[in-house]
């Protein structure tokens, strides 16, 4: 079973992806594993979407993200699955990652980017993520130098144990970005911050002429 947990949690001790306003480490490396959230068992949809299948050529992998409404220009790493089938996070607070074994943002179905608020060493790459408002834009610089452009349609605050796998990762109606990362209350004894914010974003055709 693939599972999808919350991004907002602890391994080892260590506190992953956290909130906006107390600062902890992160394991080094692109990729750090995200441990189980308080409702570990939420299974991931059966499948990411039929464009997972049909592997894009290297020129349109996303290359790097931006989000001027918040001051967000970033390269992307690509995130996949643990060998117990949770989802990788980014390892690095000041960089965000593409979850690759969905579709490459522009493409039919949900992709997702994750990033984190903030580390020791400051602010994360999503710190200021939950001021975005519908209409903001987003934009997706491919590896060819090709651009994918999206705009903020909604901003939703998930408990842990709530957080909507489905909707995240598998919606199919429409050309889709979803970027995650942590909110709500901060409570140690529980582990760390008990929601997850995610903005949903919807894809802007090209102008043509």
């Amino acid at each position: 079973m693939l599972l999808v947990v919350a991004i907002c949690t602890t391994l080892g001790g260590v506190l992953l992806a956290v909130g906006l306003s107390r600062p902890v480490d992160h394991p080094a490396g692109e990729g750090a594993r995200s441990a189980a959230s308080p409702s570990p068992e939420t299974p991931a949809p059966a499948t990411l979407g039929r464009d997972v299948a049909v592997r894009p050529r290297n020129g349109l992998l996303p290359a790097r993200l931006e989000i001027p409404a918040i001051d967000v220009t970033t390269p992307l790493v690509r995130l996949g699955l643990m060998p117990d089938r949770t989802v990788e996070v980014p390892g690095n607070a000041d960089r965000a990652g593409w979850f690759h074994p969905g579709p490459v943002p522009g493409r039919r179905g949900s992709a997702v980017i994750l990033g984190h608020v903030d580390s020791l060493q400051g602010p994360g790459v999503f710190a200021r993520l939950q001021e975005l408002k519908p209409g903001d834009a987003v934009t997706i610089e491919r590896a060819n130098g090709s651009t994918a452009r999206f705009v903020v349609s909604q901003t939703m605050l998930y408990a842990n144990a709530d957080f909507p796998a489905d909707r995240v990762y598998a919606a199919q109606d429409g050309r889709r970005l979803n970027l995650v990362t942590c909110g709500g209350a901060y409570d140690s004894t529980r582990g760390g911050y008990q929601s997850n914010l995610v903005v949903y974003t919807r894809f802007v055709p090209a102008r043509v002429g």
